[in-house]
């Protein structure tokens, strides 16, 4: 007697259903600014970010980093409250906060218990608003910057970006120096200079308050329009509007940091490349993991899997308020470095003869299909929210890329890279210069300058 048993049918699998960014809704306070709205069933603990226009070109020259260290010190101590009793109230309603400069904006992050959120909002304006600026605090922050700016010194990939930076874009506009600034700037900031640029710059019309999570029971326009809606200082008058960073005319060279002895070589390359308000950005992402997005990616299946240069090299677009970059980074032995050159330049060229209609669905599904765990939290929510209003685009922009981004064919990417990225590449090695400058220089990837770490 036969004793088979039938099997389950196997379950059928169903395509992925496609996913759109969550709509918030829109609220305008009187202060000019915009509050975004987005309830999360199930996100308990709420996200609050705030972006305020404010680029990093507002900076006095002679003080860059003012910026950075006042964003930095928006929570030791508030004109009510000492550093002590801010920490202490922060502490006791679980609120995490933190703060920022980018490109165009101020940032501050705050998330904090649904039951919370009134407080967390009131102490979120008293830190913007009415920072103390303890001189104190100030002299601490200058001091940790000035330690933190050797400890990047001693890194090569800090090392390369910041020569990449200073190399690729023209010496008069701010994205050729560090963002946090120099010694020579930070060293000499005072309690003055920080508050000084504070009330010059820091307002709240124009920008935009974002809050994500459960809001089930939370008066949440009551509760904005009582604290940051309500914050009115004297309006400034600035109407910052987007600006392009000009690269460098003799942007097109190798330049060799000079650390002899490095058994490794930091490499950082860089051309041009689209921003998210171009035609092809959704091409963007998925040329970026194909290229070098990924440890299957065209460059690490050469360098890392062929040869065994490098633990991984890494290739992305990275976009500006006009304009952008794309570039590749890591780091390869020191032995390897004249070959990895010759052989990025001829990946980066073979880039040009095309993408495959492999290459491409991967890309593209990749991308498209991690999209709802990129954005599954409050938090994710809230800070894609906050940059889309920091950048000036719509709130639909993140539905509609990933949309595009479903369409796009290889001929789609082969035109996204031949109209929107250069040619001509910036490239810069930090390690033992003297052991390979004449052989970089044969490979004619243009002039070379050698500098000292």
């Amino acid at each position: 007697m036969s004793t088979h048993t039938q099997q389950p049918a196997r379950p059928q699998v169903q395509p992925a259903p496609e996913w759109t960014f969550p709509t918030p809704r829109q609220v305008e306070l009187a202060n000019g600014m915009t509050a975004l709205v987005l309830d999360v069933p199930g996100q308990h603990v709420i996200s609050v970010r705030a972006s305020l226009p404010l680029p990093l070109r507002a900076e006095p020259r002679e003080k860059e980093g003012v910026a950075w260290l006042m964003a930095g010190l928006l929570d030791e101590g508030t004109v009510a409250h000492s550093q002590r009793e801010l920490a202490e109230l922060l502490e006791s309603r679980g609120i995490g906060f933190g703060a920022g400069m980018g490109e165009s904006a101020l940032g501050v992050d705050l998330d904090v218990p649904s039951r919370h959120l009134g407080d967390a909002l009131a102490l979120m304006t008293q830190m913007i608003a009415t920072p103390a600026f303890d001189p104190a605090e100030v002299a601490r922050a200058v001091r940790t910057r000035l330690q933190d700016i050797e400890q990047e010194r001693a890194s090569a990939g800090h090392r390369a970006m910041r020569e990449l930076s200073a190399t690729y874009y023209a010496e008069e506009t701010r994205a050729s120096r560090p963002a946090q600034g120099s010694a020579d700037t930070v060293g000499g900031l005072t309690r003055a200079d920080v508050a000084d640029f504070h009330a010059a710059h820091v307002r709240p019309a124009g920008g935009t308050v974002v809050v994500a999570g459960d809001l089930t029971g939370v008066e949440v326009d009551r509760l904005l329009e009582e604290t940051i809606g309500a914050w009115s200082p004297e309006p400034s008058g600035e109407r910052w509007q987007r600006a392009a960073a000009p690269r460098a005319v003799d942007s097109v060279r190798v330049v060799l940091v000079d650390r002899p002895g490095s058994v490794q070589s930091e490499l950082a390359l860089a051309t041009t490349g689209p921003d998210r308000r171009s035609p092809a950005w959704p091409a963007a992402p998925v040329m970026g993991w194909v290229v070098g997005g990924a440890p299957g990616a065209r460059i690490d299946q050469v360098l890392r899997e062929e040869k065994g240069y490098t633990y991984g090299i890494r290739a992305g677009f990275r976009p500006r308020q006009v304009g952008g970059m794309m570039v590749v980074s890591g780091s390869v032995r020191a032995d390897a470095t004249v070959d990895s050159l010759r052989l990025l330049r001829e990946i980066l060229t073979g880039v040009g003869d095309g993408f495959t209609e492999e290459e491409t669905r991967a890309g593209v599904d990749f991308v498209t299909l991690t999209a709802p765990g990129r954005y599954d939290t409050a938090d994710q929510l809230a800070d894609e929210l906050a940059r889309l209003a920091a950048d000036g685009l719509p709130l639909t922009f993140s539905s509609d890329t990933v949309a595009a981004m479903r369409e796009l064919t290889p001929a789609d990417l082969d035109r996204a890279w031949r109209d929107e990225v250069g040619r001509d590449w910036t490239i810069v090695v930090v390690g033992d210069a003297k052991s390979y400058r004449d052989e970089v220089e044969a490979l004619d990837l243009g002039p070379v300058t050698v500098v000292p770490a």
